[in-house]
């Protein structure tokens, strides 16, 4: 007999009884409120285009590098699961797979993710198994033929209020001016600069991107005026478009202020291919301050994501590519790093500075501390490998004491699965009401307090982070 496939109504909610009755109360206050999703990596030609989705594993499990990499972990080839360059498996024997081991994803965020979706978007009452694998697989299959499982379809069913992409600075955002253009589409879908490879000398293939850049603007390549031109144009580009941020993903937070010459000399080398590690360092720490800068100016704002040791496993980069599910966790620190940037720009009323990671060592030390002091400073709320139950609720307790609710981002997805984007709002929504409920329990903060709190945490405090 297969085992069922259930959802708790109280999932995520306190233990204790009265606790769980104050925690229903809020997120029943907040559940069905509109999704706000300032930072993720949907492609937004799905929506422009919208076409059916072409089979579930690649919905759930191709693109998805939370659920490949555990799969591998346990000795799955992911030649055998399609991921990456390895595209085109057959999907059936993809989710036959996965289906086998489901058991690998109980107590992950993942699992949790994808049993919200399977049982709320596709009525799916058994659990994945060997036995149940291919009777799961047409289920899906069949709704996906509805036209009311197409993303545009889905994006409104989801209510998402704003949607955030991740693009190159050099994109045209063709996409994003044809669905505002679309009187079809209701939704709100912003691009946001990426510029990392544009100002990493050791970024592959940084000279020939720095040459289209700077070509764009009708500069020379090894002017550093020039340079800093052609990327202002390309955010003016990008805020025309609708950008309300600029997003830096980098290794680590650094930050360096170095006059005009000093920055130039450095340019000069880096595009010339002359600039040795501890250039190319002084040079992206210079550059993450001047973006401070161009933020503080333009009004983007700045989101930070360090921390993460990208393509690991260097096998694995080489036969199935970037975003495969080998990216690790590194130790990050803000409160030196940063100081530069801060000692500059963060008093300016117009920056806006996001800051996430991936250690959480750093929340109570020096990112709560931070967003405690500096009004352009703000918490970004836990990404990637924290984005589950547990370490939210860790993250609550961290940050909350020193800073308090209101310096937040309020809830990230940044996610490629457009179908998790509901179950991840929906987990920090319970997870946020068992925490209030607690402090309302412990006499802490007054239930209405705790009401209008659990409200602003999804509607207010990401409206102000990101300026929207």
């Amino acid at each position: 007999m297969p085992a069922p496939l259930e959802l708790d109504a109280d999932r995520l909610l306190p233990v204790e009884p009265a606790l769980r009755s104050v925690a229903r109360d809020l997120y029943s206050s907040i559940a069905d409120l509109p999704i706000i999703s300032p930072h993720g990596h949907v492609d937004p030609a799905m929506l422009r285009d919208d076409l059916p989705f072409s089979d579930p594993a690649e919905l759930f499990i191709t693109k998805d590098h939370y659920v490949t990499r555990l799969l591998h972990a346990a000795g799955v080839d992911l030649a055998s699961l399609g991921a990456g360059s390895a595209a085109g498996a057959d999907p059936r024997s993809v989710w036959r797979l996965f289906a086998e081991n489901w058991q690998l994803l109980a107590g992950t965020a993942s699992g949790y993710w994808l049993t919200h979706e399977l049982v709320t978007l596709f009525g799916i009452d058994v659990e994945p198994s060997a036995e149940t694998a291919d009777a799961t697989y047409d289920a899906i299959a069949a709704r996906l033929s509805d036209p009311a499982y197409r993303p545009r379809a889905l994006f409104e069913r989801f209510g998402i209020e704003v949607l955030a992409t991740t693009d190159d600075p050099m994109d045209d955002l063709a996409v994003h001016a044809a669905l505002a253009a679309d009187d079809a589409f209701r939704g709100r879908v912003l691009p946001t600069f990426r510029p990392d490879a544009y100002l990493d000398p050791t970024a592959a293939g940084f000279t020939d991107r720095v040459e289209r850049l700077t070509a764009s603007n009708g500069t020379a390549t090894d002017d550093f005026r020039g340079y800093l031109a052609a990327l202002e144009a390309r955010r003016a580009h990008f805020i025309a478009h609708g950008a309300v941020s600029a997003d830096h993903g980098v290794i680590e937070p650094y930050t360096v202020d170095l006059t005009d010459d000093e920055a130039s000399a450095l340019y000069r080398r880096a595009v010339a291919g002359e600039l040795d590690a501890a250039g190319a360092r002084e040079f992206r720490g210079n550059m993450l301050l001047r973006m401070a800068g161009m933020s503080a100016r333009d009004g983007l704002v700045m989101t930070i994501h360090p921390g993460v040791y990208r393509n690991h496993s260097s096998t694995t980069f080489e036969g199935f590519g970037p975003d495969t599910g080998h990216d690790i966790p590194l130790t990050t620190s803000y409160t030196q790093n940063l100081r530069p940037l801060l000692e500059k720009h963060g008093l300016e009323r117009g920056l806006h500075v996001v800051l996430f990671t991936v250690d959480e060592t750093v929340y109570s030390r020096e990112i709560a501390p931070l967003a405690g002091f500096y009004p352009s400073v703000f918490i970004g709320v836990p990404w990637w490998f924290l984005d589950a139950p547990d370490a939210v609720l860790r993250f609550r307790a961290s940050v909350t004491e020193t800073a308090g609710f209101y310096r937040g981002s309020g809830f990230i997805d940044d996610t490629r699965a457009f179908l998790s984007i509901p179950a991840r709002h929906d987990m920090a929504r319970r997870l946020d009401s068992a925490f209030l409920a607690r402090l309302v329990g412990e006499g802490r903060i007054p239930l209405a307090q705790a009401e209008r709190i659990a409200v602003d945490l999804v509607t207010t405090v990401p409206r102000k982070a990101f300026k929207l």
